[in-house]
């Protein structure tokens, strides 16, 4: 039993969606078609949340709770987040599965997990009814992981742990300390954390990075290191027990963490 078993992913930002950049745009018009302006760094911060949550969070922050007094002339109540969040769910419902395409490395490292008869799980922010825009998308790209748990099915969301051992049921997979957890924001770190799972931060992709693939690709070598350091750290400061550079890398950090649990190596917070 000293192995991992089950690897459970996040979706938009670690497995598809580059940068989360379906949610981070349909956020980003919905809130200012409300009046407020966020940067892409006020919007990514909850990123990972069950929807709602991230929008309450939006809502309750300096910019935000400023500028909605300011176009309003109130404070935002839950019948706000309810209309921000329809709206939101109607603009992410037309874009969602144009952006579910696999970030590089996905299908093989899932391929590779696999071999190594490991089961694969996912957790997201998506309810079910959103996931099923991305889900059908992302297999036809060649990505299908054995289960998908959802906040609404669940009835909690990150950083909670209750998605994550709704794959462990699913799968009948246990302990927690048999799976990884793996995802692109602090809350997916969380998430793990908080199940007594084992939980990894992967940079190439992120959320916390902030980047699209193009902005990547054209950004300084030394500029782009320096954001991709400043996410590691976030990762290592929520709980994670390893950073890695990307998705690729997730099997080779399986056989690290095996040889923790088999007492053949001692456990220390790295990057890979």
């Amino acid at each position: 039993m000293n192995r991992i078993q089950m690897v459970v992913f996040d979706w938009a930002g670690t497995t598809v969606d580059y940068g989360s950049a379906a949610p981070g745009q349909v956020f980003e018009k919905v809130f200012k078609d409300a009046g407020i302006t966020l940067t892409r760094e006020e919007i990514n911060r909850p990123m990972g949340m069950e929807k709602k949550a991230h929008i309450r969070a939006l809502l309750s922050g300096e910019a935000g709770s400023r500028q909605w007094k300011e176009s309003h002339g109130r404070d935002w109540t839950e019948e706000d987040v309810e209309t921000l969040y329809q709206r939101f769910e109607e603009q992410l419902h037309e874009i969602v599965a144009e952006y579910s395409v696999p970030i590089a490395g996905t299908v093989e490292a899932v391929e590779e997990l696999r071999q190594k008869g490991i089961r694969i799980g996912s957790t997201t922010g998506y309810t079910s009814q959103m996931m099923e825009q991305v889900i059908p998308r992302a297999a036809e790209l060649g990505y299908r992981p054995d289960c998908v748990a959802t906040p609404d099915v669940t009835g909690s969301g990150r950083p909670g742990p209750f998605m994550l051992f709704e794959c462990m049921r699913q799968m009948e997979v246990y302990p927690p300390c048999a799976v990884v957890k793996a995802g692109d924001t602090v809350v997916d770190i969380q998430e793990g954390k908080n199940a007594g799972a084992w939980s990894v931060g992967i940079l190439t992709g992120s959320n916390l990075v902030g980047l699209t693939e193009e902005e990547a690709a054209a950004m300084a070598p030394d500029e782009l290191e320096r954001r991709r350091e400043k996410a590691a750290e976030a990762y290592r400061k929520a709980g994670a027990d390893l950073v890695i550079g990307s998705i690729r890398e997730l099997p080779e950090a399986v056989e690290k963490i095996n040889s923790w649990m088999a007492g053949e190596e001692a456990h220390h917070e790295s990057l890979l």
